[in-house]
């Protein structure tokens, strides 16, 4: 059967997702785990290889087994043979035919500034730390231009291999509560380190050092060079995904 895992993660001790070679990742410890619950050489397949850093509320995956324990089982489990740091928040059978990469869905990501004039100890492994006034209204304003269907080359990382640059962001909002500015993006996918270059691009817009319309001359060049740089792995975590 094919069971598919919703898995939350505190990102901070790994190298992203994906099994490296040098470095310690999610993927290598559900496979560990899951082969040894069930005896199997188990191979997860996730939705999104999240970067070194990068945390989870609700990042998906799937394997295939043999196993005879119920799907829904697994979850519990599993989590007993897990570091603390990651928990999986749900599992169940799926169709053969379901793939949490190539499913239409659509994914939301958010990254938190801690906008105040220290540090919060607290704070420190989930939040960018930013000590300038940031303007979130401004930053909003610049946010609604990224709406819509875009060629976001300008927002991809220069290495990354991707067959197009096109994606459709659903929705873009800032908000700020407190001391804690939140940058919300939903889309149907995302390009490399795009979620980060877009918070990147953002902080200088509420910094003052971009015009909330320089976005769009941003997203018409389709040039990494003039868009902000890239914010911190940190402040970025995967809400989750819905599937159609």
């Amino acid at each position: 059967m094919r069971v598919k895992m919703v898995v939350a993660y505190d990102g901070t001790n790994y190298s992203g997702w994906q099994i490296q070679p040098n470095g310690v990742t999610i993927e290598q410890k559900l496979n560990e785990a899951l082969q040894a619950l069930l005896g199997e050489d188990i191979r997860v397949t996730g939705a999104s290889r999240t970067d070194a850093g990068v945390h989870s509320l609700g990042n998906v995956c799937i394997f295939d087994t043999d196993t005879r324990m119920p799907a829904e089982k697994i979850s519990y489990a599993l989590n007993q043979r897990l570091p603390e740091d990651i928990v999986v928040q749900d599992s169940c059978e799926v169709p053969d035919t379901f793939h949490p990469r190539f499913s239409r869905s659509r994914k939301t990501y958010e990254y938190r500034i801690l906008n105040r004039r220290f540090r919060m100890p607290t704070r420190r492994l989930d939040t960018y730390f930013y000590h300038y006034p940031l303007d979130v209204e401004k930053m909003q304003e610049a946010a609604d231009y990224l709406v819509g269907e875009h060629d976001f080359k300008s927002f991809c990382a220069v290495n990354a291999q991707s067959k197009t640059s096109v994606r459709t962001i659903y929705a873009c909002t800032v908000t700020k509560e407190a001391d804690i500015i939140t940058i919300r993006v939903t889309g149907n996918g995302f390009l490399y380190n795009m979620v980060r270059i877009i918070a990147g691009t953002l902080i200088k817009v509420g910094a003052g050092e971009f015009a909330p319309q320089e976005m769009q001359t941003i997203l018409d060049a389709c040039d990494r060079s003039v868009a902000g740089p890239t914010a911190p792995a940190h402040g970025l975590t995967m809400i989750g995904l819905e599937y159609e």
